[in-house]
């Protein structure tokens, strides 16, 4: 409320769509005007003091002054713009008229909201025009039609045919690679059993447990004869037998830092360097050290005699 001129009021609007133009508009708040209130409320004076910094009586002399002004304006025949609230002016009748600028959305639940223009949706009905002209229209074939119908033949056959020919290259395509997964598997499987056969022990233990419990029945048997003729034979505890000499010798100081009395016996007849833990002249305990060997060392140890 301006003292002395007249009050600008609010009106909440609610958001609202023009047809014409297909335009959104969000709430908002329209400004009028009223020209019969021009009591002082004390608001717009107390605000603009304080904004201001000066006191309250000082403000209401300038407001006073600028509403003075005007008027005067109005009365001779001007328009009276007052930024983005809108304009007042006298017309013909000497009624005074507010038109509000509507550049500025008030409310402040809309706060960031603007209007927006939204096409008209249109809905395909194609499907529906095309039934309706089947049922409408007879269908007519014609020699010339035939033809046509004859030339879809044609095409449809040369579609079968290339669908089988995909199919017979798509399922050659797998079979090669099949085959080639299948040699990629020996591959990888042979290479796998090199690496286990050279870790791994050639000579079967049961056979060579055999001659050391026979040795100690025809010891029982005939000790005389055992006394007489010495044994030479010597029985190896083994501990693996390696392709490559190097690995060999590197199995052979690892057990001699663990205090095992490792040896390398030679290579045997399918090329692979045989290394022991111990070895015995004696048959039992060469069988009882292999016992202790599989128990606390290796599994995989055996016994050979040569």
């Amino acid at each position: 409320m301006v003292p002395e001129f007249g009050a600008f009021l609010t009106q909440t609007k609610s958001a609202y769509i023009k047809e014409a133009n297909h335009t959104f508009h969000p709430p908002s708040k329209v400004v009028s005007f009223n020209e019969q209130l021009q009591s002082n409320d004390g608001l717009l004076v107390s605000y603009v003091a304080d904004a201001e910094k000066t006191t309250y009586e000082d403000m209401l002399t300038q407001i006073a002054e600028v509403s003075k002004e005007w008027k005067n304006k109005l009365n001779n025949g001007e328009r009276l713009l007052l930024g983005s609230i809108g304009k007042l002016w006298f017309n013909k009748e000497g009624k005074l008229q507010f038109e509000p600028a509507n550049q500025e959305n008030y409310l402040t639940t809309s706060f960031g909201l603007s209007s927006c223009v939204s096409p008209i949706i249109t809905r395909e009905q194609l499907k529906e025009e095309v039934v309706a002209l089947e049922e409408e229209i007879p269908f007519i074939i014609t020699p010339e039609k035939r033809e046509k119908n004859q030339f879809r033949s044609y095409l449809k056959y040369a579609a079968v045919v290339l669908l089988g020919v995909s199919v017979g290259l798509s399922g050659f395509k797998v079979f090669k690679d099949n085959k080639f997964n299948s040699q990629l598997a020996q591959q990888t499987a042979q290479k796998e059993v090199s690496k286990n056969i050279e870790e791994a022990t050639f000579f079967d233990t049961t056979p060579l447990e055999l001659p050391a419990l026979n040795l100690k029945a025809r010891v029982l048997a005939s000790t005389e004869e055992a006394i007489e003729t010495p044994n030479t034979m010597t029985y190896y505890i083994i501990a693996g037998a390696f392709k490559v000499k190097e690995n060999a010798d590197k199995k052979i100081t690892a057990l001699q830092r663990k205090g095992y009395n490792a040896s390398y016996i030679g290579v045997n007849k399918f090329g692979f360097h045989v290394v022991s833990f111990e070895n015995f002249t004696d048959s039992n305990d060469a069988v009882n050290y292999l016992r202790k060997i599989k128990r606390t060392e290796s599994s995989d140890a055996w016994l050979f005699q040569q």
